[in-house]
C-alpha cells in the first residue's frame, strides 16, 4: 500500500451498521474501504422485526428461527406468553450474519481489509489517514486516505473518544451470553423467546433464552458493578434445565444506554451503530437501529461528498432521532422504573397479559413505528398503568 491510496470513505468496524454503510455508498459508486478486525462476536440474541428484513433485503436463509411469541417470567415465575398474530420475528446468528453483511459490501465494489484501527492523522491537506495494524498475520501497519471516515467500531469506539467531543462519558450496560446447543426434546421452545425479569438474574435489566435453530442464546446484561453475569447465565441454565446442554461459544462487550449527543466533528468524521449508542433503552434491541444508523450515516457522508459542506454530517443524527427519539424516551423511563425492584417487576409482567398491550407493543416493534391511530387503546393501557402504579405504592 503506497500513501497516496485514497478513498471517497473509510469504514472502520464490519458489523451490522458499517457493514451497512460501506454496502450503500459502494453501491452508489464510491470508493470504499471497510476496515475490521475479524474474529470478535458481539453478545446478541439475534432478534431482528420485518421491518428490518424489508429494508435491507435481508435472505431468508439467514433466519434461524422463526419467532411467533415471547414468554414474559416474573421473580415469582408467574408466566404470560405474548403470541405474535400473523407474523414471526426472525433470530440470526451473528457470527454468520455479520460475515454475510461483509461480504455483501464487498461485493457491491466495497474493500475489505482485516485491521485494527489505531489513530487518525492528517496529511498536509488536512485529510484524514487511518492508521491500523494489519491482521494478516504479518501484523504490519497500513494507513489509507480518506475524505469521510465512518467510526462504527462498536461501544468502546476509539474513534469517538479520540475524534467526538462527550464521547468519553457515555455509559453502559455490560451483556454476556453463552451459545449452547439446542434441547431436541422441546419444539415449543424454538419458536419462542423466553425473558425474564428477576433480580437475582439481572438487577436492572432481563435474563434471556433466544433460539436459533439448532443452537440457542442464553443471556444476561446489567449496569451494576459487581454483579456477576457468569454466574447469573450459570443459575439461569441451572433453572431451565439447559445445563447439561453442549456450550458452543460465549461473548460478552459494552451496550450503550442511550445515543452520544453528537455524532459527527462538523467535518470528516461520523458514527455510527453502537459508537453512536443507538441501542434501544428496556429491550436492548440493537440490529435494526444499527443498521437504520449505518445507512444514514452513509447517506450523510454521500451528501458531504457532493457539496463539500461536513455540516451534512449532522443530518444523521438529527433524522434518526427524528424517527425513534421519542420511542427510546419512552423506553429509557420504563426501563429506569420497571426493572428497579422485584416488586415492580412482577407489576410489569402482569401488564403484559393486556391484549391491548401484547397487540401495541408488537405492531411498534414488527415496524418501528409508534402506534397512534388507535387512541382508545393508549387511554385504556393509560389508566390501567395508574391502577397498577397505585397499588405499588399504596402502604
Amino acid at each position: 500500500m503506497t500513501e497516496q491510496e485514497t478513498f471517497d470513505v473509510i469504514v472502520v468496524g464490519g458489523g451490522p451498521s458499517g457493514a451497512t454503510a460501506a454496502h450503500d455508498l459502494a453501491k452508489a459508486g464510491r470508493k470504499v474501504l471497510l476496515l475490521d478486525k475479524a474474529g470478535r462476536i458481539k453478545p446478541c440474541g439475534g432478534a431482528i422485526p420485518p421491518r428490518l428484513i424489508r429494508d435491507f433485503d435481508i435472505p431468508d436463509h439467514l433466519l434461524k428461527a422463526k419467532v411467533r411469541s415471547a414468554r414474559m417470567i416474573s421473580p415469582q415465575d408467574k408466566q404470560v406468553d405474548m403470541p405474535i398474530k400473523g407474523g414471526f420475528v426472525g433470530m440470526v446468528d451473528r457470527e454468520e450474519f455479520d460475515e454475510w453483511l461483509r461480504q455483501r459490501a464487498e461485493q457491491s465494489g466495497a474493500v475489505r481489509r482485516n485491521g485494527l484501527y489505531i489513530k487518525i492523522i492528517r496529511d498536509a491537506d488536512g485529510v484524514p489517514v487511518v492508521h491500523y495494524q494489519c491482521r494478516d498475520g504479518s501484523h504490519a501497519m497500513g494507513h489509507a486516505r480518506g475524505r469521510i471516515v465512518i467510526g462504527a467500531d462498536g461501544a468502546n469506539s476509539v474513534i469517538a473518544r479520540q475524534e467526538i467531543p462527550g464521547a468519553e462519558k457515555t455509559k453502559f450496560v455490560f451483556a454476556y451470553h453463552e451459545i449452547i446447543e439446542s434441547p431436541k426434546d422441546d419444539e415449543d421452545l424454538a419458536k419462542r423467546c423466553e425473558i425474564y425479569y428477576r433480580g437475582s438474574l439481572s438487577p436492572d435489566f432481563y435474563a434471556w433464552i433466544f433460539p436459533h435453530g439448532d443452537t440457542m442464546s442464553v443471556g444476561t446484561g446489567s449496569a451494576r458493578k459487581g454483579f456477576s453475569l457468569r454466574h447469573s447465565v450459570a443459575d439461569l441454565r441451572a433453572l431451565t434445565g439447559l445445563d447439561n446442554v453442549r456450550s458452543i461459544r460465549s461473548e460478552g462487550a459494552p451496550i450503550p444506554l442511550k445515543p452520544l449527543k453528537r455524532w459527527d466533528n462538523g467535518r470528516d468524521i461520523i458514527l455510527a451503530g453502537d459508537a453512536a449508542g443507538v441501542v434501544a433503552p428496556a429491550s436492548g434491541e440493537g440490529i435494526y437501529y444499527a443498521m437504520l444508523g449505518g445507512r444514514l450515516s452513509a447517506e450523510a457522508a454521500e451528501s458531504v461528498l457532493q457539496t463539500g459542506d461536513g455540516r451534512a454530517l449532522a443530518n444523521a443524527r438529527k433524522r434518526f432521532m427524528k424517527l425513534h427519539g421519542r420511542v427510546f424516551w419512552i423506553l429509557g423511563i420504563m426501563q429506569y422504573f420497571w426493572y428497579s425492584s422485584d416488586k415492580r417487576r412482577e407489576s410489569f409482567v402482569n401488564i403484559c397479559r393486556d391484549p391491548d398491550v401484547q397487540r401495541l407493543t408488537w405492531e411498534a416493534y414488527m415496524n418501528k413505528e409508534l402506534v397512534r391511530t388507535d387512541i382508545m387503546a393508549h387511554v385504556r393501557i393509560f389508566f390501567k398503568d395508574l391502577a397498577h402504579l397505585f397499588r405499588l405504592v399504596s402502604p
